[in-house]
């Protein structure tokens, strides 16, 4: 009998946070941490089967950050998921 898996899998191990460096400007932090919000996502979604900035729509890329537990992206961090993908 074989079980079901998810196609995402968990990490096998916890990755170590840094802390991020004291006295930027907070749009470098925003802008930090959308760039890590889309690179989790994009990894998801190419562990998933979808491997072009097309078949990434918003929906698919908001169901994908649903899935594997992230706060749903805005537009803008749904672009940059399309532009980290490759183009084929």
């Amino acid at each position: 009998m074989t079980v079901a898996r998810s196609p995402v899998q968990p990490t096998l191990f916890p990755l170590r946070k840094k802390r991020l460096p004291a006295g930027k400007p907070r749009v470098w932090y925003i802008a930090h941490n959308r760039r890590l919000k889309a690179m989790r996502i994009a990894i998801a979604l190419l562990d998933t089967g979808v491997y072009t900035p097309r078949q990434a729509t918003d929906r698919v890329v908001r169901e994908t950050a649903a899935r594997i537990g992230v706060h749903p992206p805005s537009a803008t961090t749904c672009a940059q998921v399309r532009r980290l993908l490759p183009r084929l």
